[in-house]
């Protein structure tokens, strides 16, 4: 049965101009055209290059000199403020990548060279889930409030900053205090939970002795269910360890700490 060019595109899924292109290369008697059907690139003639001006480049170069440990998504904001124009995050991400705009450029390249190798090898990082004996466990906003406390030492002095984040929400808060005690534990809880208009239903949190007596106390006032971390394990709380990280690189070493918990706060 004869078949015309419409039928024949059809029938294999290709469109007519398709056809017409290779028919026009294929002959019949020279077999080194079907090889070069098979084996030609497919890649397109013509792609989308990256539209972004010298102008918006120097801006951004800019920006990132002067919030060295600012991301993408921050530095997008600070573009807005800055010059009243919005900018896309990827413009940023390619000219942060293109001219090394990094806090440590041998360590990014250390710690980028090894996520590659990870990738290569179809290595998954897991995130070790310590909720257990939840029922209907969730991963949305406001499930859990993962709860942890850094110590900042300043020229003799102590500092305590309580801290909590939504696991899944990313929202997150911070308190300094003179002690990490159990009284201040509560007073921290109390808060967010006014902040949160009192939908906490969880929290997570280590053995620490400021989650203790008067914190327990206030979670079962609050109605709040505590779940413990395992001991000197602390890549089972992630979250928290990267906005103490953020906390000290963007907030603190930026200037703004002061010893004194009302100012500071």
């Amino acid at each position: 049965m004869e078949m015309n060019a419409s039928q024949t595109a059809r029938h294999y899924g290709i469109s007519r101009k398709t056809f017409h292109k290779w028919f026009n290369v294929f002959e019949e008697d020279n077999l080194y055209t079907l090889y070069l059907l098979e084996n030609q690139s497919q890649a397109p003639h013509h792609t989308r290059q990256r539209e972004i001006t010298q102008l918006e480049k120097r801006r951004i170069i800019k920006l990132r000199k002067r919030w060295i440990r600012y991301g993408k998504i921050k530095l997008v904001k600070k573009y807005e403020q800055e010059y009243g124009e919005t900018i896309s995050s990827w413009k940023v991400q390619i000219t942060i990548e293109k001219y090394k705009l990094y806090y440590h450029p041998i360590k990014t390249a250390r710690i980028s060279k090894k996520r590659a190798k990870s990738r290569k090898l179809g290595a998954k990082k897991k995130t070790i889930e310590l909720i257990s004996n939840l029922p209907n466990y969730k991963k949305t906003s406001g499930y859990i409030i993962c709860l942890d406390t850094i110590v900042i030492h300043w020229f003799g002095l102590k500092r305590y900053i309580f801290n909590g984040i939504d696991k899944y929400g990313k929202v997150a808060y911070a308190r300094m205090y003179k002690s990490k005690s159990s009284l201040n534990g509560k007073d921290f809880l109390d808060r967010l939970n006014y902040l949160l208009d009192g939908n906490v239903p969880r929290v997570e949190h280590d053995n620490g002795t400021e989650f203790e007596k008067y914190f327990k106390q206030a979670c079962l006032e609050l109605g709040i269910e505590q779940c413990y971390l395992r001991v000197r394990t602390p890549k089972d709380n992630p979250d928290c360890g990267r906005f103490n990280q953020t906390l000290q690189t963007e907030f603190i070493n930026l200037g703004n700490f002061n010893s004194d918990p009302d100012e500071f706060n």
